[in-house]
């Protein structure tokens, strides 16, 4: 997929995900570069192969009125709640924060479009949720190279053939897979596609991907079946695992992510700087490593405070950092 579809792709999930109403067909055309320059066909066959592209991917595009007491013009729209995937945890380690959106796409090249596309909304007249682009928040690990490569083969419908090792393992074992959908769920990336060596469905986090992402065929080689619903697929190839409560500290106005999954926040409380500016959070924990990763990630801003093994997980990961500079 060329840079410049990624570009259009990306701002038109923001644009939809940031407005508080639906919008109209007419002024995406007006906002997202790309669209604008198209004939009136042009623009018509190309909007409609996006949208599809992007519902394939999972990302839920919504057709409503704009007005809701006068149903005479439609729009679209990207429902916050209905983005954001149920909570997954697949393997009991690694920190893979990432996710679709402005931050990630400005190493790109792309956050001036983001910005442009914004600027117009609002000047337009729209009510424009700008906080939505926290659902998207990444933070992108230096040791996660496989999502472009992925990325762009599931657009262009190529199988892929990588190396993945699961927890335990010594070596990876070479994967072939036909990617149906790129899915994020709790910071974390995940492939979803037909294992050829398994011949199932199976689902892969991308940051246990060891080794370059190659093409197994030509583009186009495969179809996702008709009727595959990504998101429930995800859901449902999600193990269930036993989980505890964590307790951390977050300065005020950070950790968006974390405050999301928290089943209470209490503030404001003294934090370890002597300050009242944060607040208490208790998690839900299925591993101490992967936790004391989010905890890490967000470094200076959230502090673990519960369980000990928690503290343990992230003062061993401080000190991995600390030698590896």
């Amino acid at each position: 997929m060329t840079a410049t579809k990624s570009e259009r792709l990306m701002n038109l999930v923001i644009m939809l995900l940031v407005s508080r109403t639906y919008v109209t067909k007419e002024r995406i055309r007006e906002v997202i570069e790309g669209y604008q320059e198209a004939s009136d066909e042009a623009f018509e066959k190309m909007f409609e192969r996006d949208k599809a592209e992007l519902r394939a991917l999972g990302i839920p595009i919504e057709l409503g009125f704009v007005d809701k007491f006068f149903e005479d013009e439609q729009g679209y729209r990207i429902g916050r709640d209905a983005f954001e995937l149920p909570e997954l945890d697949l393997e009991p380690d690694e920190v893979a924060v990432l996710g679709l959106a402005a931050r990630v796409w400005q190493h790109a090249g792309l956050a001036s479009a983001t910005s442009n596309a914004l600027v117009k909304l609002r000047a337009a007249g729209y009510d424009v949720d700008r906080d939505a682009l926290d659902v998207l928040q990444p933070r992108v690990e230096v040791d996660e190279p496989a999502f472009d490569a992925m990325w762009a083969m599931t657009m262009s419908r190529t199988p892929v053939r990588f190396g993945y090792r699961r927890p335990g393992d010594e070596t990876a074992t070479e994967r072939t897979l036909e990617p149906w959908g790129v899915v994020t769920s709790r910071e974390r990336w995940y492939v979803i596609g037909f294992d050829r060596d398994r011949q199932g469905p199976r689902m892969f986090r991308l940051s246990r991907i060891e080794g370059a992402v190659v093409a197994a065929g030509k583009p186009g080689s495969f179809e996702v079946p008709a009727g595959t619903d990504v998101r429930a697929l995800t859901a449902s190839l999600a193990p269930t695992r036993p989980e505890t409560e964590a307790v951390v500290l977050a300065r005020k106005d950070s950790a968006g992510m974390l405050r999301r999954r928290a089943a209470a926040v209490d503030g404001p409380v003294t934090g370890p700087d002597g300050t009242e500016g944060w607040d208490r959070l208790t998690v839900a924990m299925y591993s101490a490593d992967e936790l004391a990763g989010d905890v890490v990630s967000h470094l200076g801003d959230v502090v673990a405070v519960a369980p000990a093994a928690l503290r343990d997980a992230v003062l061993a990961r401080l000190e991995h950092v600390g030698e590896a500079s």
